[in-house]
């Protein structure tokens, strides 16, 4: 069982600019999303981050919301939050993989974003998850995109010249 292992957590980065995020939020589920953008907050707030929220209809629109926003507004990061939860029918698969796909393209192209869609047998598992105060699945997708963007201003600059790299 994985609550038995003992998880490796970094230590949140420190940045010498300020860093804006944007947390999008699906709140299909209202109490599992308004915990998981409560946990993104306070790990934000941690590091020193401001922070804006805005809510979209389902977690297939939040990879669409965060390719907007990285295109027409000026952010240096991105929380995508929201809850699947399996159910009858072949559609759990479809909006779990999807967004994902989605996020995961968008962060193959430079983006800075954690990943805090749950995707869950059922919502006890989402309360568990979403919690502040427990896994807190919310401050983990903010710190994710922290580190990203750490690593990101690290990067820079760095690459000078023209052509191709030995």
């Amino acid at each position: 069982m994985a609550s038995s292992i003992t998880h490796h957590t970094l230590p949140l980065p420190s940045f010498d600019k300020p860093v804006k995020l944007l947390i999008v939020v699906s709140p299909y589920y209202k109490e599992i999303a308004d915990n998981l953008v409560t946990g993104a907050k306070a790990v934000a707030e941690a590091a020193g981050a401001t922070v804006d929220v805005i809510e979209v209809p389902g977690a297939l629109e939040v990879p669409t919301a965060i390719a907007l926003a990285e295109r027409m507004a000026k952010y240096d990061g991105y929380v995508a939050l929201g809850c699947v939860v399996r159910g009858e029918t072949t559609h759990y698969e479809t909006v779990c993989n999807d967004s994902s796909r989605g996020i995961t393209l968008l962060g193959l192209q430079g983006a800075c974003i954690g990943n805090g869609i749950l995707t869950v047998e059922n919502i006890d598992q989402a309360i568990v998850r979403a919690d502040a105060n427990g896994q807190n699945k919310g401050g983990g997708a903010a710190a994710a995109a922290l580190h990203l963007i750490a690593l990101a201003r690290g990067w820079a600059g760095a690459a000078s010249g023209i052509g191709f790299r030995a």
